[in-house]
């Protein structure tokens, strides 16, 4: 006898990856300089060259029992502790290494803290805000908790406060945030910060139990126009953290990121200690030594992602030029852009004709928009124009 529900998720794929594997097929047939792949949000822009330099120098210099040998379960101490530093003088966040667990990846990240915040009765309720990133809801389930979507307006894609307000009960016990944001390149602005943190004082005190807030972070270095970011746990006490190292650095095939309880939360040694527990039954101990002695010598350091953003303004003004609807990015790699048809995923399904991968937001929790992940080289986005014109001419 197998597991039904695991069946489920291994056969039915997410949108995401459905179109990426679709892709690999088209340009099979077409080359891959015919298909215009915006599905995945894969960086395209090679690491900076300290990645590479300092590895080699990790295998030449060191003991290959200690380099290549197990770390403590939440991680290597002295890894720990420089991760801490960082972000103490990056965003004055008085962190402690004793409170980050090593994680493989952002999505262990979230599915050890899902796990650890929740109850597992099956009555906690998690927060999100739709759009929201697809994998969120599979981490819920694992968690056996219930998923629960607050809306966000349609003219900014930030919170809805009326919404949210009534969609948090006294079940509610762990709300996610994701800014930037994964799919609309908003960022929450520190005005967002503190009026979501409010309101979520105000629901702890009338429910008498702690609300945790979840602040999803792998595109946090991702920002443009010179926008700032607010480091949550400045602003709210029962916060925890989650940062990957895949997207500004462009290491996603590496799997390396953490979990960063702060140290206000309440009763935070034992949120830690939940924290290695959850890591612990679901398997998600002693992440990548290798990756792990990366980290202290890569701290602060990015990909040049000024192309990013320079990919976001070709692309929001070619599209715009056409008659498409985008929103304009704050930071990450993807423009939302309205569908020319209220079922996204027909929509979607038409771009193919035309080569073009484009993610349904039906998946991402909302109708009536794409993502396109731009990612990817200039080059592409220039060649896919014409493209996206015979796509928008096909419904005018």
């Amino acid at each position: 006898m197998i597991n039904n529900e695991m069946k489920h998720l291994g056969e039915e794929r997410s949108a995401i990856i459905e179109l990426f594997e679709k892709g690999k097929i088209l340009k099979e047939k077409y080359g891959d300089d015919g298909v215009y792949d915006f599905s995945i949000g894969n960086p395209n822009i090679p690491c900076p060259d300290i990645i590479n330099e300092t590895l080699v120098k990790l295998i030449n210099d060191t003991n290959p029992t200690i380099l290549h040998g197990y770390t403590s379960i939440q991680g290597d101490k002295n890894v720990r502790d420089s991760i801490s530093a960082y972000l103490d003088k990056t965003y004055n966040a008085n962190t402690k290494g004793e409170l980050i667990y090593i994680t493989v990846g952002t999505a262990a990240g979230l599915a050890v803290s899902l796990k650890a915040l929740t109850s597992g009765s099956g009555a906690d309720e998690v927060l999100v805000f739709s759009p929201y990133f697809p994998e969120y809801a599979v981490f819920i389930h694992n968690a056996n908790a219930k998923i629960v979507c607050a809306n966000t307006n349609e003219s900014d894609f930030k919170p809805d406060f009326t919404d949210l307000e009534n969609k948090i009960t006294k079940d509610t016990h762990v709300v996610i945030i994701n800014s930037p944001n994964n799919p609309t390149g908003v960022l929450y602005d520190e005005i967002t910060i503190k009026n979501v943190c409010a309101l979520l004082e105000n629901k702890q005190k009338k429910y008498g139990h702690p609300i945790y807030l979840i602040s999803d972070e792998p595109y946090r270095e991702l920002i443009y126009n010179g926008a700032t970011y607010p480091f949550i746990t400045n602003y709210y006490d029962n916060s925890i953290v989650t940062y990957s190292f895949s997207k500004s650095i462009s290491l996603a095939g590496e799997r390396i990121g953490y979990i960063l309880v702060n140290p206000k939360c309440e009763n935070a040694k034992d949120v830690y200690a939940a924290i290695c527990g959850a890591g612990r039954s679901l398997g998600y101990v002693c992440a990548p030594s290798l990756f792990q002695y990366l980290i202290p010598h890569i701290l602060g350091h990015t990909s040049d992602i000024s192309i990013y953003d320079k990919n976001a303004k070709l692309l929001y003004k070619e599209l715009s030029n056409i008659g498409f609807k985008p929103l304009k990015p704050d930071g990450a790699f993807y423009l939302f852009v309205k569908a020319l048809e209220d079922d996204d995923e027909a929509f979607s399904k038409r771009a193919t004709n035309y080569n073009l991968l484009l993610v349904p937001s039906t998946s991402f929790g909302i109708k009536g928009y794409v993502r396109i992940a731009y990612c990817v080289s200039e080059k592409m986005i220039l060649d896919s124009i014409p493209r996206f014109k015979e796509l928008y001419d096909s419904y005018h």
